[in-house]
């Protein structure tokens, strides 16, 4: 298959690693304006009482044309223990958060300067989990989209109400609140991780149609 073009994402949904695994190479922009209200810096998991969004601030006052690689993360507030707390709150009781824990709380107590370095870092992780090592690349320049390459980076977006990715069908799997609010499909991939584990990988591959 060919090349794929995504934007950074923190703690990314099911949807862009489905994509992901599907592409044996992977541009990452880095030269786009940031964009609020993306998955850029955000990600949506299930508690208790429905959907959660974690949000990781960035520093403001850079105007609005500030290029993702050089958007720095805000520790103004401790928001890391927070939502470290939030998520073992959401998901201690599923089947695998004891075996993904410990390599995943140091993302919520090192602080690291630039939204791009961490979720790289993170998404680094997370493919280690996932054991995939799909060629990856940073862009060279916003303008140049590699020839053959599918150019995703405002497709996957929790406010995109006109693109549509209809390779994309999200397998159903047992989440913690399942009986409470039945399927919520496309949560972060942490949501898979925690609630199916090593069978993660398969699900993503089962969601590719």
């Amino acid at each position: 298959m060919e090349s794929i073009l995504l934007s950074t994402a923190y703690f990314a949904p099911v949807h862009y690693y489905a994509r992901f695994i599907h592409h044996p190479e992977v541009y990452i922009e880095q030269f786009e304006h940031f964009t609020k209200q993306t998955y850029r810096n955000r990600c949506t998991i299930s508690g208790g009482n429905g959907l959660i969004s974690l949000v990781a601030p960035v520093v403001k006052g850079r105007g609005p044309k500030t290029l993702i690689k050089e958007v720095q993360l805000s520790y103004d507030m401790d928001w890391q223990r927070n939502q470290w707390q939030t998520i073992v709150s959401a998901y201690n009781s599923s089947p695998y958060f004891e075996y993904y824990q410990d390599e995943l709380q140091p993302f919520f107590e090192k602080k690291f300067k630039f939204l791009l370095d961490y979720n790289l870092q993170i998404h680094e992780t997370i493919c280690n989990f996932l054991e995939v090592n799909n060629m990856i690349k940073l862009t060279n320049d916003f303008e140049e989209v590699p020839e053959g390459t599918l150019n995703f980076r405002d497709v996957i977006s929790p406010k995109n109400k006109t693109k549509s990715d209809t390779a994309f069908q999200p397998v159903e799997y047992t989440q913690v609140f399942t009986e409470k609010f039945g399927f919520l499909p496309n949560l972060s991939i942490l949501d898979l991780l925690f609630n199916e584990g090593p069978n993660a990988y398969t699900l993503l591959e089962d969601s590719f149609r």
